[in-house]
């Protein structure tokens, strides 16, 4: 599965990279692979595990703040292939025949 999210405290101020890298950190310990980027992760295991992982993110900045606004958007296929994260990425780069930003 991949997901896509973002963890979000509310209330918490204009700048919250100190926040946000307390979910990241949940992300990193957790061993699947992922991708941060500028308005949120891209996470890609088990649909079990990666929805473990984002519901403890959730619940680290919950811990820390009155409320949390967290957005998920989810892509499984039945048959899963490791790697898309990257994949998905390689196969538009090979329709338009040049690297992309990444």
């Amino acid at each position: 599965m991949l997901a896509e999210f973002s963890v979000t405290p509310v209330g918490a101020g204009a700048h919250l990279s100190k926040q946000i890298a307390k979910a990241i950190r949940v992300v990193k310990e957790s061993g699947l692979d992922y991708q941060l980027t500028a308005l949120g992760t891209l996470l890609e295991g088990e649909r079990g595990a990666v929805l473990r992982v984002i519901e403890k993110a959730h619940q680290v900045l919950l811990e820390a703040n009155e409320r949390v606004y967290t957005r998920i958007v989810l892509d499984e296929f039945r048959e899963e292939t490791p790697g898309r994260i990257r994949s998905k990425v390689t196969k538009i780069e090979k329709e338009l025949g040049v690297a992309l930003k990444k």
